[in-house]
């Protein structure tokens, strides 16, 4: 099958991630693409193709050559965002695309205006949402190239590679890709996550990531005689939220720029919960985050009391550069690459987290490339099929040149 093919075969299959359900992985259904993988890479001969208990794909194509060529793996994640629908996604491709608005549905438009990208597209195939869904490109197309990649060099044994390890994981979107992950099991020495944008862009930098919970404990009475005894919870989240920056809202920042992001708020007179993401790519300024929300809880007892605000900050990740800026053979390898399928290479800062991020600071260096989607977690996301076939490519070359270096 063609690389579109494959990609639309994986995107049809629902694999959305749940943040609430507390098992890994958190949805079942990503076992349905984790051991329809796992058969492909058997069938194209990858013999110790496993999945693990907790969802984990992983499988090893063996060295052609004698040389002493370091492993290098490759990483792509199985699951789709929770922040819009994966059920019953119908891909639709755009053959010889003109450049212009996108109706995906009566009503539903991808407009240039809003993705002046796309122009950059024309003439191009496009794979599109219709727009009931989100498109899965993310990440999807990392699947698809690497498993096109692993099917070329199968095919082609006159390109000398050494030991090449893959492994798909589940949960990524919700921060729990690499919850399970066995680093002795894939055996790599350094590895990339293709889950990224457009094809010539390189990310070795990653947020610092924290989470925070805010819960607020109140003092429920009737309303008609509350005068000097009611504390309404959901009053003093609103008060907390309210004493927080605006400027650090992530619709007010870009670039190096962090943010204090309120992502979902519950409650009522008696009790009220804030759960907040906290992102900055400096860990310095990250802490300063954590110390805002430290001293806006601490204003909120000031006025009512000790007990009526809890606030508990979770560290996730942290930013991957930290790590990688000591392994620069690893940029240059995946940068001359880029150059070599004809690309100008670009250096990306990811505003979020790879499952590499964390994977970095376990001891497997691991940066990320991009695979040629757009618009990700949401009804205008798309793939660009050229760049999907470049993507394979480049992941071929990536382990050529590792072989040849050795």
């Amino acid at each position: 099958m063609s690389a579109l093919e494959r990609f639309i075969r994986y995107a049809e299959i629902d694999t959305q991630s749940d943040p609430y359900s507390g098992t890994t992985p958190s949805t079942m259904k990503q076992f349905d693409l984790a051991r329809l993988l796992v058969q492909e890479l058997q069938e194209m001969g990858i013999e110790d193709a496993w999945l693990s208990e907790t969802g984990y794909v992983y499988g090893h194509l063996p060295a052609n050559t004698d040389a002493a060529v370091p492993t290098v793996g490759f990483i792509a994640h199985m699951d789709t965002a929770p922040d819009f629908s994966g059920t019953g996604v119908r891909p639709r491709v755009i053959e010889n695309y003109d450049g212009k608005d996108i109706e995906l549905a009566p009503g539903i438009v991808t407009k240039v205006e809003n993705f002046p990208v796309l122009k950059e597209y024309a003439g191009e195939t496009l794979v599109v949402t219709d727009g009931s869904t989100l498109l899965g490109a993310d990440d999807k197309a990392g699947i698809t190239a690497i498993m096109e990649a692993l099917q070329y060099l199968l095919a082609h044994p006159e390109v000398k590679h050494g030991r090449i390890a893959v492994a798909f994981t589940p949960d990524e979107e919700i921060g729990e890709g690499t919850k399970f992950f066995d680093l002795e099991r894939f055996g790599a020495a350094f590895a990339f996550t293709m889950d990224g944008g457009a094809i010539h862009m390189y990310a070795d930098e990653t947020f610092n990531a924290a989470a925070a919970k805010v819960v607020f404990h109140g003092f429920s009475i009737h309303p008609g005689s509350a005068k000097d005894r009611m504390i309404n919870a959901a009053g003093l989240a609103v008060e907390f939220a309210g004493k927080l920056p605006q400027w650090m809202r992530p619709e007010h920042t870009a670039g190096h720029e962090g943010f204090i992001h309120l992502t979902h708020m519950s409650g009522n007179t008696e009790k009220a919960v804030l759960e907040y993401i906290l992102r900055d790519h400096d860990t310095a300024k990250l802490e300063h985050q954590k110390e805002i929300m430290q001293s806006c809880a601490e204003q909120i007892r000031q006025v009512y009391g000790t007990g009526t605000v809890e606030l508990t900050i979770t560290d996730s990740y942290q930013n991957m550069r930290n790590i990688l800026k000591d392994h620069p053979e690893i940029s240059e390898l995946a940068l001359s690459a880029i150059r070599e399928i004809g690309l100008e290479p670009e250096y990306e800062i990811v505003r979020g987290g790879t499952d590499g991020a964390q994977l970095t600071y376990r001891g497997l260096p691991c940066p990320n490339l991009g695979t040629g989607g757009g618009n990700m977690h949401g009804r205008y996301e798309y793939l660009v099929v050229g760049q999907l076939e470049k993507a394979v490519q480049l992941i071929c070359t990536i382990i050529r040149r590792t072989a040849e270096r050795a």
